[in-house]
């Protein structure tokens, strides 16, 4: 009894070997499709990382008349309410700090809780947020936009 007590120690042995080298090779490699999936999304504001080569922010024609652009980088949101009009505010929500997003239907929008202000002066439209979007001084010379 001695000997199939030894080989069934050394099957389960074996056996359990096995399925920690299964368990270890079905979570290596491959992907999160769940992750990768919030990678393509796009946003319905165009979105820039750094100044333009010659210091400017932007151009004044990547900035959509009723709509804007997020400078993530830089964490400001330049606006375009109305033909020839810019406004620039911070692009951190006053709630909770979160970075916004999108800007789309006259609404600069903070994915974190909904929180959405206005294109026009910052002004809260939809909370949680009870502040405005600090304003920043830009100035607009030709087609580019700086910071005054």
């Amino acid at each position: 009894m001695g000997n199939d007590l030894q080989s069934r120690r050394a099957v389960i042995a074996g056996v359990g070997a096995s399925g920690l080298a299964l368990a270890v090779t079905a979570c290596g490699g491959g992907t999160d499709t769940a992750q990768d999936a919030g990678t393509t999304a796009e946003s319905s504001a165009p979105e820039s990382s750094a100044p333009q080569a010659d210091g400017a922010l932007a151009k004044t024609a990547d900035v959509p008349v009723g709509g804007g652009t997020i400078l993530a980088d830089q964490k400001i949101v330049i606006t375009q309410p109305t033909e020839g009009d810019f406004k620039a505010f911070s692009a951190l929500c006053t709630h909770k700090g979160c970075p916004v997003d999108s800007v789309e239907g006259g609404s600069i929008v903070c994915p974190c809780h909904g929180s959405k202000f206005a294109i026009a002066d910052g002004a809260v439209t939809d909370g949680p947020a009870d502040k405005p979007l600090a304003a920043q001084a830009i100035k607009v010379d030709g087609d580019q936009i700086t910071l005054a």
